[in-house]
């Protein structure tokens, strides 16, 4: 995992597909341009989910990591 700071945290634990995306969605629409946000999930899914996601969205997949079954990813506001 990427000790890169973030701004602010969403926690999607125990949320399964489509959750994660519908709540990171949402939340990303609050944020600056150029904040970052740490998404924690434990739905393997969101790996493939939030990379596509921030493809179609252009926001910036900054990081994706995994430790005893919980997902983290950083994506950054553009």
């Amino acid at each position: 995992m990427s000790n890169q700071p973030y701004h602010h945290e969403l926690d999607c634990k125990g949320l399964n597909c489509p959750l994660p995306i519908l709540k990171t969605n949402k939340h990303v629409k609050t944020l600056q341009s150029g904040e970052i946000l740490k998404i924690e999930t434990t739905d393997i899914g969101s790996i493939n989910d939030l990379q596509s996601w921030s493809k179609q969205t252009e926001n910036e997949f900054i990081s994706y990591s995994e430790d005893e079954g919980v997902y983290t990813f950083l994506i950054k506001k553009t």
